[in-house]
C-alpha cells in the first residue's frame, strides 16, 4: 500500500479514489508520519451459504411434481 498523508489525501481524494477502482490497490493515510486510517476497495459481502433456518423446514410433497385436474379446487376448474 502506498502512503500518503493527509493533505495530500484531502486534495487528492477523488484521484486516489480513481486510482483504486483501477488498480485495486488501497492508501495508507498518515499524520506526521505515522498511519491513522487505510483507504482500501469496497468488498462486496458474498454469502453463499444457506440460512440454517431453512434445513429444518420438511415437505411432504414433491414440490417439482405437475399439478393435475383433480388438484383444483372445483370454483376453478
Amino acid at each position: 500500500m502506498k502512503s500518503v498523508n493527509v493533505h495530500e489525501a484531502k486534495t487528492q481524494f477523488s484521484g486516489l479514489l480513481a486510482e483504486i477502482e483501477e488498480t485495486g490497490a488501497g492508501f495508507v493515510i498518515c499524520r506526521n508520519g505515522e498511519p491513522v486510517a487505510d483507504l482500501v476497495p469496497h468488498r462486496k459481502n458474498v454469502s453463499m451459504a444457506a440460512d440454517p433456518k431453512l434445513g429444518a423446514i420438511t415437505l411432504h410433497y414433491d414440490p417439482t411434481e405437475g399439478v393435475g385436474e383433480a388438484d383444483w379446487p372445483s370454483e376453478f376448474r
